[in-house]
């Protein structure tokens, strides 16, 4: 079956995956001007995933990190456990909650507030000066918080400025996150062998690391290939394989391209000291 010209999300519309994508197609059609490129929304990261293995869709989006929540562990999974997608790119989103109304409402009206939870979490000091008192309703998405702000006076929603004016609702006012800097990174996914469609003049490579065993100095001796072959890392998360408890895997983002000789070296001494090395995606940053 011929993949869709599509590039899967976890939706629903109006969410950051959703505007994350949407960049994503604006890029790859100005890379290599391919059109008609759209999304196509998803119920959870399984189902992304899914979609771009069975070729449902030729692209997918997912989030990898969060600058204040961390690492996304259900997208990680999915890549450590899941062997036939790759990393084309990435795409990192500012952050920047709205409280959003009904067209007509009043804040004054309002006796609720909905987000998803993390969109409460992080606009804490805003609802305490601001909106003290009211109902704290937490929804499946930011995007659907902008979709019940959109149909009833009374309840606020916390989502970007994307999704209220997707679903019909008014931007109160911008910015309301406690912290400035929230960023969240996606990648573009695609099944293994797809051709780059992203060029620059600096790479990174992503990679998942099985150890043959936990034993002492296993972390440093992975740390010290790329030392020897001069590779700067740019981040490294453990999670655990599901084998057992205590049995841990490392997932490692290196500076470079697996075209460049010392990361030829260093992935090969690499693959005869651990039980696999999972090259995840090798892709342009810059």
């Amino acid at each position: 079956m011929p993949k869709e010209n599509r590039i899967a999300y976890l939706g629903p519309a109006g969410t950051y995956s959703d505007e994350a994508a949407r960049a994503f197609i604006t890029r790859i059609e100005a890379a290599d001007g391919e059109t008609g490129i759209t999304p196509f929304e998803c119920s959870s990261f399984d189902e992304v995933f899914d979609c771009v293995e069975r070729g449902r869709c030729e692209f997918g989006v997912v989030p990898t990190e969060n600058s204040l929540e961390g690492a996304v562990t259900a997208t990680l999974d999915n890549f450590a456990f899941k062997g036939s997608v790759a990393v084309l790119g990435e795409e990192v989103l500012s952050i920047h909650h709205c409280l959003v109304l009904h067209p007509d409402a009043r804040l004054e009206e309002v006796d609720t507030v909905a987000s998803h939870v993390q969109g409460l979490a992080q606009c804490r000091r805003y609802l305490d000066e601001h909106l003290r008192g009211r109902k704290l309703v937490t929804t499946s998405s930011t995007a659907e918080s902008a979709r019940l702000a959109a149909g009833d006076k009374k309840t606020a929603g916390i989502a970007n400025a994307f999704a209220a004016g997707l679903y019909g609702a008014v931007v109160h006012e911008a910015d309301i996150e406690d912290h400035f800097g929230n960023q969240t990174s996606f990648a573009l996914i695609a099944h293994q062998g797809a051709a780059q469609v992203f060029t620059g003049q600096r790479y990174k490579t992503s990679l998942a690391l099985f150890l043959q065993a936990d034993k002492a100095g296993a972390l440093l001796m992975i740390l010290s290939e790329f030392a020897y072959a001069g590779i700067n890392l740019t981040k490294i998360q453990s999670r655990p394989t599901k084998r057992a408890l205590g049995d841990y895997m490392f997932f490692i983002d290196i500076e470079g391209s697996t075209q460049d000789a010392p990361v030829q070296t260093a992935l090969n001494c690499l693959r005869l000291k651990l039980r696999e090395v999972k090259v995840l995606g090798s892709y342009p940053v810059g």
